[in-house]
């Protein structure tokens, strides 16, 4: 994240105003809109897509270690994907 002066952007009676109740402060302003995780990226679709590669290898008989070796994950992930997995097709 990256920061801008208030000065910049901001007139000086709402800076005065701030400075009220936070005087040399780095303070976060959210957005009006929130969006939602990966929406900017490809990451959404990629994790989605891995997600769906490994519930249809376990599927065809592959184990929990060697999805985890196979995907470079945790076998504890493998079973949260594979239980999200499971219960997205119902």
């Amino acid at each position: 994240m990256s920061y801008i002066k208030a000065e910049n952007v901001l007139p000086q009676e709402l800076i005065d105003t701030i400075q009220q109740y936070v005087d040399g402060k780095l303070i976060y302003i959210p957005c009006k809109e929130k969006q939602e995780w990966g929406s900017a990226t490809s990451a959404r679709k990629f994790f989605r897509e891995r997600n769906e590669r490994i519930y249809e290898t376990y599927k065809g008989g592959m184990g929990l270690r060697e999805l985890a070796l196979r995907f470079s994950l945790s076998e504890k992930s493998i079973q949260r994907i594979l239980r999200d997995q499971r219960l997205a097709e119902l």
